[in-house]
């Protein structure tokens, strides 16, 4: 169960995982098998948590700590996307953290 930030409750979808991977490894050279191995790797991690539950936002850390090892560009999508930047300001100053 994924608790979302609004404190709903959802079935984790590996569907969802796997077509957000996807659409941030689009047009990157990334295979769709290496991006499946992923969210295996993934789904290990957060079974081994021994947890019923996982808060999407520790999901989303996972999934970006993932792509920042995968495909830099990726990672920068996905997080561009999980972060929901305000403006243009917030997604520098990720940037920065990410080239550090």
């Amino acid at each position: 169960m994924v608790i979302k930030k609004d404190g709903r409750r959802e079935g984790f979808d590996r569907q969802k995982l796997l077509n957000g991977l996807m659409k941030a490894c689009e047009k990157r050279p990334v295979s769709v098998d290496r991006i499946e191995r992923l969210v295996d790797e993934i789904e290990r991690i957060l079974e081994k948590k021994n947890s019923r539950e996982v808060q999407s936002k520790d999901m989303g850390e996972l999934v970006m700590k993932s792509l920042h090892k995968l495909d830099e560009i990726a990672y920068v999508r996905f997080a561009s996307v999980y972060r929901q930047f305000r403006d243009v300001g917030q997604f520098v100053k990720e940037l920065k953290k990410f080239l550090k």
